[in-house]
């Protein structure tokens, strides 16, 4: 695969689902203590992947479950933050200014406080009261991030007697890395097509749904806006018609993150409506991958992480295509704001 490193991404995915034995001993002493919810709280994309394990737990829990806005959470008063709170808190760098003052500004409320970070001994693992460490770079940051808030949503489902296939469900997880590995190699021709077809393209629209809808929204602006400085327009699959539709015409592009379970039917619903009125419809659908090992029950969980992973082939040759480096910026940590 053009520009990627097997090891590397086994080693970091791997070593997020390693992190499985230090997070249960610290969820189970929470629950103990006792908690009246979770809140997942991050600046950007690491909050952005957060919805997939909130989602998860609105839907198969009773545990209210919130993820929120590092900065807007300080300005507000969230009636539900308080000394009952878990508080998880993502950080690639560990440094993000609003993080960090986020995870104070909880402890304050007398929240307990975990920080998810790519990188020991920075701002993010000195404020809270437990810090995980798996090192990660942009381009396996969301596989990472995913698993490790899987591993925490489950546990605590777990405990609370939610979810009696756990076992199963931890020992399947195991897998994952490796079937990754398949959907990337799967996807590369593909990618590489994409990409040359759409080095120009100055506008997209994605549309995704339920647990998907955050990588759909992520790869809307992290990526194509952030790393590409391509304008997108990201819209829920349901709303897409409630404004969205009356945008597409015959050349309109339309990204369409087409998941399993329950919400399909809603992503189906979007695919009838593109094929006829645009010419330009681009479906990646996670049905099409096997993912050996992984029981068919499971594999809705897993939607977004398989297509964050197939997107970043995407991302790759996008870069190399468009000769647009996903490292630079314009502003981003380059002017103040």
């Amino acid at each position: 695969m053009f520009n990627f490193d097997r090891d590397r991404f086994l080693r970091i995915q791997n070593g997020a689902i390693g992190l499985k034995d230090e997070l249960d001993v610290v969820i189970d002493e929470v629950v103990t203590k006792g908690i009246k919810n979770v809140f997942f709280v991050g600046t950007g994309g690491a909050a952005i992947l957060m919805y997939a394990a909130e989602h998860i737990l609105k839907n198969r829990s009773t545990l209210p479950a919130f993820t929120e806005i590092s900065s807007e959470l300080m300005v507000t008063d969230h009636q539900h933050l308080g000394e009952q709170s878990l508080v998880i808190l993502p950080s690639l760098s560990g440094t993000t200014k609003e993080t960090v003052e986020a995870a104070k500004f909880c402890k304050e409320k007398g929240a307990t406080t975990i920080g998810l970070v790519g990188h020991a001994n920075t701002a993010l693992t000195e404020v809270t009261d437990y810090s995980f460490v798996n090192f990660a770079e942009d381009d396996t940051s969301c596989e990472s991030f995913y698993l490790q808030s899987f591993l925490i949503a489950f546990r605590l489902m777990y405990k609370r007697q939610e979810f009696p296939e756990y076992h199963q469900w931890m020992e399947e997880l195991k897998m994952l890395p490796a079937a990754l590995l398949k959907v990337k190699e799967a996807t590369e021709n593909r990618a590489k097509d994409f990409a040359k077809k759409h080095r120009d393209t100055p506008y997209h629209i994605l549309s995704g749904a339920g647990i998907d809808w955050g990588q759909t929204y992520y790869y809307a602006m992290c990526i194509l806006e952030e790393m590409q400085w391509i304008k997108t327009r990201p819209v829920h699959a349901s709303d897409f018609f409630h404004g969205t539709l009356e945008l597409v015409e015959k050349d309109t592009s339309i990204l369409l993150l087409k998941g399993e379970g329950r919400v399909r039917s809603l992503t189906e619903r979007v695919e009838r409506f593109a094929n006829h009125f645009s010419k330009e419809l681009t479906v990646f659908d996670t049905k099409e991958f096997p993912l050996e090992g992984i029981s068919e029950p499971f594999r809705p969980f897993l939607s977004p992480i398989v297509l964050a992973t197939l997107l970043e082939r995407i991302s790759c040759h996008l870069e190399e295509a468009r000769n647009h480096p996903l490292t630079t910026r314009r502003y981003y940590k380059k002017v103040p704001f």
